[in-house]
């Protein structure tokens, strides 16, 4: 990279209800060495009026990951998963599953539903920290994901 260019920084939605595992996961992503923005909604309604940028989201960034809980308020997070996954827009979107459910259904759905990955969140403090770091590390350091407007 050449000097004196900043890169980018990584815009990554995290939808989550739990406030306590949202407020982790935001610690563990700002002392991320990684530039981001975070942007956190509680409910599958309010993520699907983000990534469409509809009222009252119409600002909001193209995220270059989705960090998506099964288990939300008003629309879980399986349906939220076959919308984007449905929509061209949206589709190409990396959507990592961080979820408390171990159901083999859950996972099964989840992949079927094209699910990048899924990981079930750790009950200790120490670990799910760990977790959160590794998603952004392997998600936002060694994966290559698809431009902004790449062409469907």
């Amino acid at each position: 990279m050449s000097e004196g260019i900043t890169p980018k920084p990584v815009d990554i939605l995290l939808v989550e209800d739990n406030p306590g595992d949202a407020d982790l996961a935001r610690e563990a992503i700002e002392e991320s060495k990684i530039n981001n923005n975070l942007y956190v909604v509680e409910d599958g309604i309010k993520a699907m009026d983000f990534l469409k940028r509809s009222p009252g989201y119409e600002q909001a960034p193209r995220p270059d990951l989705v960090i998506l809980d099964l288990n939300l308020p008003r629309k879980d997070g399986r349906e939220v998963l076959a919308e984007i996954k449905a929509d061209d827009n949206l589709k190409r979107i990396p959507v990592v599953i961080l979820t408390t459910s171990k159901a083999d259904e859950d996972v099964v759905k989840s992949y079927n539903l094209h699910a990048n990955c899924y990981i079930t969140k750790p009950i200790v403090f120490d670990q799910f920290i760990k977790v959160v770091r590794c998603i952004e590390d392997f998600w936002l350091s060694i994966v290559v994901l698809p431009p902004c407007g790449a062409e469907k």
